[in-house]
């Protein structure tokens, strides 16, 4: 009678332990697999109770001993098994808290936490997401490239990482200028200094007007250089603000641009003198081309401030990079051709003040020149621009050596081809043709060059 009593009471702390252990083992079958749930309540209930023949857990029953009639002994499961039957208290100490699938997306095997790190400082900086796109542009991050990040364009891609990287706070805070609204006052401060070259060389010419017949050769010289002297510190003021500023060490390109300005004053006449077997004298100066260029400042700061400002709306409306360049090299070249259609007029007007009437096209090449290589600077590429007025000048310096060099005997071929240019079209096609064929290449290059998004950041 006392057998059957003992495992009565047995049964009963079993069923009561099932009861109590139920929801650990849902907890463990919800952490673990579904093929296990059996196996974890039996391992639940193996690792509480006693076992049914009174023995402590863990010792083996003496020989020849078997459990009571009807009691089965609990089944030995491993213990990788058993373990998942603990439930969320049987977490290792060091495993890291919060490992749901929102956190496994973004540890290790999150393939925008390398690229965030490496680009942390542009994150940081950025005000907002356009400037992070560019940058990645600038890095040769492309559409196709941005897929391997999960994302399905450049753009997405930095507005994640705009979201995920926090900035300074002083540098995060929305621009009121721009942004808000036309600044009126800053655009009139850089369009009164572009006018300041043209006003400079409308009063030297004044000047000399007046004063024709009254002063020296020695005189008439000093108001000259006076007022040259006057139109370059102008100039130099206007290209340090307003939408024709560019960063600084371009001093390569300032000796290049007097060159060819200096050419277009003197270089005609020392062509010709030099293919009629001089130079014979002092050369004559021809002031018309810098007045025209120097009036034409202020319509290239205004051509260069509207192509910034629809290629930055351009930017802030694209989701493709390829969408952007499409849109924006229409904008280009009607910036060129604004430009072609203010500063023709400009030069045909400093012309005829000066009792010329031909058509300067080699001016109109030299003035598009310019604005190219400015467009550039002003948009992070003041190496293509340095490299364009580079060989101009190289082309306007080579015409008259290769004459001087033909004169020695046998070496009439040099003298050929510039000969041939000066016969058929006049001593202004080597200006022309050094400034015109300089000015495309710029413009194919900036077609390039200024479709991506990096050229179009703030500084």
């Amino acid at each position: 009678m006392g057998r059957p009593i003992e495992g009565h009471g047995v049964r009963d702390a079993r069923d009561s332990c099932t009861e109590v252990l139920v929801p650990t083992s849902r907890t463990a079958s919800a952490a673990a697999t579904g093929s296990v749930t059996s196996a974890t309540s039996v391992t639940a209930l193996s690792d509480v109770s006693e076992p049914p023949w009174g023995l402590s857990a863990g010792t083996k029953p003496p020989d020849g001993e078997h459990p009571p009639h009807g009691e089965q002994p609990a089944p030995q499961v491993p213990a990788s098994v058993s373990s998942l039957s603990k439930g969320p208290a049987a977490k290792k100490p060091g495993a890291a808290e919060g490992s749901g699938p929102a956190d496994a997306r973004r540890g290790p095997a999150d393939p925008v936490k390398p690229l965030m790190r490496r680009h942390r400082d542009l994150c940081e900086r950025a005000v907002d997401a356009l400037e992070i796109a560019a940058g990645l542009e600038a890095d040769g991050l492309t559409d196709r490239t941005a897929a391997r990040y999960r994302h399905r364009d450049v753009f997405a891609l930095a507005e994640e990482l705009y979201a995920r990287v926090p900035g300074v706070p002083a540098e995060r805070v929305a621009p009121s200028g721009p942004r808000a609204g036309p600044d009126t006052e800053a655009r009139a401060a850089w369009t009164l200094l572009a006018l300041l070259p043209g006003a400079a060389c409308l009063a030297t010419a004044g000047v000399l007007r007046a004063t024709e017949g009254v002063l020296g050769g020695g005189a008439r010289g000093a108001v000259t250089a006076l007022g040259v002297l006057l139109a370059l510190l102008a100039l130099r003021m206007c290209l340090r603000r307003g939408p024709l500023r560019a960063p600084e060490g371009t001093g390569r390109s300032a000796l290049y641009g007097c060159w060819l300005l200096g050419y277009a004053v003197y270089g005609e006449e020392l062509l010709a003198q030099v293919i009629s077997g001089g130079p014979d004298g002092p050369w004559a100066a021809t002031p018309a081309p810098l007045l025209g260029l120097a009036l034409a400042v202020a319509p290239a700061a205004w051509c260069a401030h509207l192509f910034s400002v629809h290629a930055r709306r351009q930017l802030t409306g694209s989701r493709v990079l390829k969408e952007f360049g499409a849109g924006v090299r229409p904008l280009l070249l009607g910036a060129v051709a604004l430009f072609l259609c203010a500063l023709v007029p400009l030069l045909l007007l400093a012309d005829l003040g000066y009792g010329g009437g031909g058509t300067p096209v080699a001016v109109t090449a030299l003035g598009l020149l310019f604005f190219l290589a400015r467009l550039l600077s002003a948009h992070g590429c003041p190496e293509p621009a340095t490299t364009g007025l580079a060989a101009a000048c190289a082309v306007e310096a080579a015409a008259p050596a290769l004459i001087l060099a033909g004169r020695l005997p046998g070496l009439d071929l040099l003298a050929r081809p510039v000969n041939a240019l000066v016969t058929v079209a006049g001593t202004g096609a080597v200006p022309a043709l050094a400034c015109g064929a300089a000015a495309l290449g710029l413009l194919i290059h900036a077609a390039v060059a200024l479709s991506r998004a990096s050229a179009h950041t703030r500084a």
